[in-house]
This record gives structure tokens, sequence and C-alpha cells, in this order.
């Protein structure tokens, strides 16, 4: 139980956290003007952020040692749920937009 709460949520947390932060900034930097495409940027700044706290907990950062050493395995089968999770999202999505397309 231990390792669901100081491993497995905070990671996938910010894993979640960081993906849902890059792809909404790539979208509002992407059909932003000015002022959206400021804060699309700096959305994308917080899911590099959040990738670059991962690599820094995984004690994967070279020269910098980890407050709490995480497990690789345990990061890279959330990683897998993550993208899992993503690509089912995307397919519903397609599938919906299609039947709205065609109605």
């Amino acid at each position: 139980m231990a390792d669901l709460l100081t491993v497995v949520f905070p990671s996938v947390f910010i894993l979640a956290f960081s993906i849902c932060c890059i792809l909404a900034g790539l979208f509002t930097f992407f059909f932003g003007t000015g002022r959206s495409k400021n804060i699309g940027g700096g959305l994308i700044l917080f899911g590099i952020a959040g990738f670059l706290l991962i690599i820094w907990f995984t004690g994967l950062l070279p020269g910098v040692s980890a407050p709490v050493e995480w497990d690789f395995g345990i990061i890279l089968e959330a990683i897998v749920v993550i993208v899992a999770a993503l690509v089912g999202i995307v397919a519903a999505l397609g599938i919906f937009l299609a039947a709205i397309m065609k109605s």
C-alpha cells in the first residue's frame, strides 16, 4: 500500500498532468493568437517541468541525486497505462466526431 501512495499515485499524477499540459499547450499555441500563444507556451513549459521532475525522481538525471528514489519499472508501467488510456480516448473521440460529422 505504501508504494501506491508514495510512488504510483504521484508518478501517474505528474505524468498525466505533464502530458495534458503539453497537449493543451500545443493546441493553444497552434490555434491561439497573441496572449493565447503565450499561455500555450507556459503550458508546454509546465509539461516539460513535470517530465524533468519524473526524470529527477527516478534517478535518471546525471549528476543530481534524487530526494526519493522511485522505481523505474513502476514509472514505465504508469507510462504504458497513460498512453493506452490516451489512445482509447482519442479512438473514442474519433468515432464520436465521425458520427457527428456524418449526421
